[in-house]
């Protein structure tokens, strides 16, 4: 299962990895993108390590908004969080949601670190490394 650093300035950390569950204490303060869905227990997961940021894949959003629920869950801690289309990248792919994914939804705490709906998330988050 991967899991790497993809981007590091002075901005952000940027970590991928296949799942929410193998983050750790290691990736305090770092933006993680991951590959599963957006859901309330990957937000949980996502709880449990001080991130700067975590993005997940928006598994086609689903039913009462189940598929993005982590992000108002983390918009209660103060983590900003966002996800990509499930029709810009794979579930469970952090390189392809790395390389292909396109943000599609997005809390307030993502949105004033000045990321946008319909970006890429590897430009993104390159810029926001950079700071």
């Amino acid at each position: 299962m991967l899991k790497k650093e993809v981007a590091r300035g002075p901005g952000a950390r940027v970590v991928i990895m296949d799942s929410i569950t193998k983050v750790t204490a290691d990736d305090a303060g770092s933006v993680v993108v991951s590959a599963s869905h957006g859901g309330a227990s990957s937000g949980e997961f996502a709880l449990e390590v001080p991130l700067k940021a975590a993005f997940f894949n928006d598994a086609g959003v689903g039913k009462d908004q189940a598929g993005i629920a982590a992000l108002a869950m983390l918009q209660k801690r103060g983590v900003a969080a966002g996800t990509v289309s499930h029709t810009s990248a794979r579930i469970g792919e952090s390189q392809d949601m790395w390389d292909e994914g396109v943000i599609s939804h997005l809390n307030e705490g993502a949105r004033a670190l000045g990321l946008s709906v319909g970006e890429p998330l590897r430009q993104a988050l390159e810029r926001l490394a950079r700071g």
